[in-house]
């Protein structure tokens, strides 16, 4: 297991990017860069959620991979490494450090024309940098396209010891962009070795009500569950949902998950309680974190 928890809840940090727009990051700009050019601010956003009571906290490395830093100048070494050790120091050691990886930017066959191998080698170059740099396991999120999962768990999986987090991103039919389904997602995950699942970004957790439900019952893994906080305004860029009915929202997202797992477990030696990592994703801030720690 991932941790030596279970039936208990793991918290991990909310937004990285809306937060460094908050503090230096222009328009257009890679956040992930900031590891380099600022990294005192992106070691403050970091320890801002460890205090706040994260116990996993993700790397500011979410599209450090060698196709979208192209002409950048920086390799994804350079910004992982950077990435890994900024969240390290900010950690000191009460906090796990996820690598985390997001999709390539690209689509792959036959949708678009990455090839599965081109795929698989970026993923391995931020893996084993990951690794190297000390990371404590790594966090694959926000995914749409299954074969791009697939590639993804598959280079971390075989090109390095750590443990995989594998979420996700539904919109409301319960579907990726790409079409896919929560039990698709969560069947190829668990089959592939991921030793968590679940959904990020892209909704609110009232809205994640059913595509939660329906993973837990697919996969008997831990599940992690990262909503976005709501919708932000278009002209204060303020989000709809505060840190009170985030949580409120979130409570009731995690009992409606459990009954399902207790109604599927039905053999006495089954546990019907599951550890739930639980965060959040865009527009949440460590505030967001410390509601959830109040009511969970």
């Amino acid at each position: 297991m991932l941790f030596d928890l279970y039936g208990d809840y793991i918290f991990c940090d909310g937004a990285m990017g809306t937060i460094l727009q908050k503090n230096g990051l222009k328009p257009g700009d890679r956040p992930d860069i900031m590891n380099i050019t600022a990294p005192e601010v992106v070691e403050n956003v970091h320890r801002m959620y460890v205090d706040a009571g994260s116990d996993i906290i993700y790397s500011n490395t979410f599209g450090a991979n060698a196709n979208s830093l192209s002409g950048t100048g920086y390799s994804p070494q350079d910004i992982i490494t950077s990435g890994i050790e900024i969240a390290k120091r900010a950690g000191g050691g009460k906090a796990k450090i996820a690598l985390d990886i997001g999709p390539t930017g690209l689509l792959l066959e036959p949708m678009g024309d990455l090839e599965f191998d081109a795929a698989y080698e970026l993923f391995r170059q931020q893996a084993e940098a990951g690794e190297k740099a000390g990371a404590d396991l790594v966090a694959i999120e926000t995914m749409s396209d299954i074969a791009e999962l697939k590639a993804a768990i598959s280079a971390v999986t075989e090109n390095t010891g750590l443990p995989v987090l594998a979420t996700m991103t539904f919109d409301k039919t319960g579907r990726t962009y790409l079409g896919f389904t929560p039990e698709e997602f969560a069947e190829t995950a668990q089959a592939m070795g991921a030793a968590a699942v679940g959904i990020n970004c892209s909704l609110e957790p009232a809205e994640m009500f059913a595509t939660a439900e329906r993973i837990a019952i697919t996969s008997n893994l831990p599940l992690v569950i990262k909503p976005n906080a709501g919708l932000p305004d278009g002209t204060s860029g303020v989000y709809s949902i505060d840190p009170d009915e985030f949580a409120r929202q979130m409570s009731q997202l995690i009992e409606i998950v459990a009954t399902a797992i207790a109604a599927k477990t039905t053999q006495p030696a089954q546990s019907s309680r599951r550890t739930m990592i639980i965060g959040g994703c865009c527009g949440t801030t460590p505030d967001y974190i410390r509601a959830l720690r109040k009511v969970f």
